[in-house]
């Protein structure tokens, strides 16, 4: 990686563009539901501050990963975020950041979004 690109916001916020870009082309793939839920999730991590960028790019990742293999699997949103989907991604992200603010509307929001990508995810519109 380049020092224009380690020194940018967006290296510091999201990681490598490359890696970045790769991320987002494989959530594009996810089911409707799953994509949904990967989303909304995606969304609540920005409000955690990176440790670094790789481990904020490597964050990311690993997300795909989780759902790519929940689709594989068949397994469903709520068997992988629970019924506290904050809880969920807080339990998540302190694997890789010190943790940030997150809003109380932010966490609502989350919530809310996972509810409506697992009901859309079993086909209940």
């Amino acid at each position: 990686m380049s020092d224009v690109e380690k020194s940018g916001i967006i290296a510091k916020v999201i990681g490598p563009k490359k890696r970045w870009r790769s991320y987002k082309a494989r959530v594009k793939e996810l089911p409707g539901g799953h994509r949904a839920a990967v989303e909304a999730i995606e969304r609540h991590l920005m409000h955690f501050v990176p440790v670094d960028a790789d481990s904020n790019a490597s964050m990311f990742e690993d997300l795909a990963d989780l759902f790519e293999q929940a689709v594989a699997d068949g397994t469903p949103i709520r068997e992988i975020v629970g019924e506290d989907p904050v809880e969920f991604v807080e339990a998540f992200a302190e694997n890789y950041s010190d943790g940030g603010y997150v809003p109380a509307r932010a966490r609502k929001r989350l919530t809310d979004d996972i509810e409506q990508a697992a009901t859309e995810a079993n086909g209940v519109v």
